[in-house]
């Protein structure tokens, strides 16, 4: 079997287009600020990324960059004036930080009615409980991804590989509320291969170049690649070695242009959702 492509750029983008024509039928504009702290330069060129694709979809979006070297009382001190700002809907702190901050600090001191990323404890909260709220954007892009290939998670096996608080568990959440059976695989997990198997859906979520091989993925298997790794010769690739499990996997995520046009396309989503509920 060689598989289908899952075009996330190409996904994204028509839901980007649609959601440009709901916020012109709105008749307001949303506002996204975005924090972020240092000079991590893939942090950089997500945070340009996101403010692009905002202005785009007409989203007023203000990046407040500050030096690594920031006093955390000082960042808490902008979240606080960021929550008080009537223009600002959505708020993220971008991650990863400079050490000495703590992001569960940060993260905690934002609106989680403005918490575009979901990770406030009070929506992690309502994820973990089946109820409904904001939903971390990687996660639900996934979840979209999944739509497009017409599987049914309902009673479907899912083995997400990785348990990070921003994909991970959240995606394992996501599925089991939709009723799939899931397997979360971690790295003390025994024999994560012959788990992974035994899957309908595989999530790569590990942060670990070419980790899932042929041998892990079942035939007809839907595989999505949210890992993204750059390698010592510049190349980007992803937690799945794709030329292998394409020949197993019924659809198959490419890196690049899987999943990260997806993250932002939500992000985009969740800015309009919360400023929809402002508003009510």
């Amino acid at each position: 079997m060689t598989a289908r492509l899952l075009d996330g750029k190409a996904i994204a983008a028509r839901r980007r287009a649609a959601l440009a024509a709901r916020i012109r039928e709105a008749g307001f504009t949303p506002g996204l600020a975005v924090i972020r702290v240092g000079e991590d330069p893939a942090s950089a060129v997500y945070v340009r990324n996101k403010a692009r694709a905002a202005r785009e979809a007409g989203i007023a979006a203000t990046t407040h960059h500050l030096p690594a070297e920031t006093p955390e009382a000082e960042l808490l001190a902008l979240i606080a004036r960021l929550n008080a700002d009537a223009a600002v809907d959505a708020l993220l702190v971008q991650l990863p930080l400079p050490a000495g901050l703590s992001a569960e600090r940060l993260i905690a001191a934002i609106d989680p009615a403005k918490d575009v990323d979901g990770f406030h404890p009070v929506n992690a909260g309502h994820l973990a409980l089946g109820m409904e709220g904001i939903v971390p954007c990687t996660p639900a892009g996934v979840l979209a991804l999944i739509a497009e290939t017409g599987l049914d998670l309902k009673g479907a096996r899912a083995a997400v590989i990785g348990r990070s608080r921003i994909v991970g568990r959240p995606m394992a959440l996501l599925l089991l509320n939709r009723d799939a059976t899931v397997t979360l695989i971690h790295s003390r997990s025994r024999d994560p291969a012959a788990l992974c198997r035994e899957a309908d859906l595989v999530v790569a979520a590990a942060g670990k170049p070419g980790l899932v091989g042929a041998e892990w993925i079942r035939e007809g298997a839907v595989v999505i690649d949210v890992g993204i790794n750059r390698l010592p010769d510049g190349r980007l690739v992803g937690d799945v070695d794709f030329a292998a499990c394409a020949e197993r996997a019924s659809w198959i995520t490419p890196v690049p242009g899987g999943v990260g046009p997806m993250t932002i396309a939500l992000l985009l989503e969740n800015t309009f959702t919360l400023a929809l509920a402002r508003r009510r």
